[in-house]
């Protein structure tokens, strides 16, 4: 039975902020923000990078904010979410069409249609789908944007998979990494989220680099 003290904290809980969402809701509400990042377009604010950073490096017990997390629940957790909720988002935008981006008043959102958008049409469906994982809001677009677009369920469930896995998972080994080698690490938690950020966009950056150089060479050979 929850007490009052208890209900007033997930009452007061900020959606936006990680260990906040950790404190109330533990390794369920992980899996729960990563299935309505990933799923539901309502989702797009949530703090899928951090979280998962952050509830990693909880599992080591070095935090001060009085949680502490399973590793192992917490990995499944984060996989399933990510996963179903990829699914889930392909599924209605498959019923839907492209109704459910057109009828968004979002600036951000649309932004990030735009961008999904692009990502499909320069890598192709694989590649654009695992890239898409490691971008804040292109990865809660890109999957009704894929089932509207009509790509295939069976290569849209193999790649999203796929990089869900990676994403997820390796966000939540990083924290629980370093976590557990620098003591107290926590007291630098919004430095280590921002940089944990910015790496997680490398694959992306590499590949746009890459994207640009292709065509300037082709024009230097011919």
């Amino acid at each position: 039975m929850n007490t009052p003290v208890a209900l007033s904290s997930q009452l007061a809980v900020n959606p936006l902020d990680a260990r906040s969402l950790l404190a109330a809701f533990g390794v369920l509400g992980v899996g729960v923000v990563m299935f309505a990042e990933t799923g539901l377009l309502i989702g797009f604010f949530l703090p899928g990078d951090s979280l998962l950073f952050t509830a990693g490096l909880l599992c080591t017990g070095t935090g001060q904010h009085g949680v502490q997390l399973s590793l192992g629940p917490l990995l499944c957790a984060a996989a399933l979410g990510a996963v179903a909720g990829a699914q889930c988002g392909y599924l209605l935008g498959r019923r839907a069409g492209g109704a459910l981006l057109a009828r968004s008043r979002s600036a951000r959102l649309r932004d990030g249609a735009r961008r999904a958008e692009e990502l499909l049409g320069r890598y192709g469906h694989a590649k654009a789908i695992v890239l898409a994982r490691f971008v804040p809001v292109v990865r809660t677009v890109l999957n009704p944007l894929a089932g509207a677009l009509g790509v295939p369920a069976r290569v849209f469930t193999v790649w999203q998979a796929a990089g869900g896995l990676v994403w997820s998972i390796g966000l939540t080994l990083a924290g629980y990494g370093l976590g557990s080698s620098i003591p107290d690490v926590d007291r630098y938690l919004l430095p280590l989220v921002a940089l944990i950020v910015a790496l997680s966009l490398v694959p992306l950056a590499a590949e746009l680099y890459r994207g640009r150089r292709r065509p300037e060479e082709k024009e230097a050979r011919g």
